[in-house]
């Protein structure tokens, strides 16, 4: 009883974050702005990362951790550098002492 119960709800999980995977994909693409853009790649990036936490459940292994904490770093070093890229026009500080 307790293993139906538990292959329902992990089922339904994965359901549920594809269609949260289609509709952040859909605002990816679709966003009038690039700050729309960037908010849906964390989101997408996020819905990704459960879907990989969720298959670790389903197969009962921990090497997928591995992956997740990857896709966490690509993630925000992406988002870090895209927002300071809209922010200011640069990603690096052009005006370090070091560089004169």
């Amino acid at each position: 009883m307790i293993v139906a119960v538990t292959q329902f709800f992990i089922i339904s999980a994965l359901i549920l974050f594809g269609i949260a995977l289609l509709v952040c994909l859909f605002r990816l693409i679709k966003g009038p702005t690039t700050a729309d853009r960037v908010v849906s790649f964390d989101a997408t990036s996020a819905v990704v990362m459960s879907m990989v936490g969720m298959m670790s459940v389903v197969f009962n292994t921990v090497s997928f951790l591995d992956s997740i904490m990857l896709i966490a770093i690509i993630s925000f070093v992406s988002s870090v550098s895209i927002s300071r890229f809209i922010g200011g026009g640069h990603v690096f500080n052009a005006n370090n002492k070091r560089n004169r």
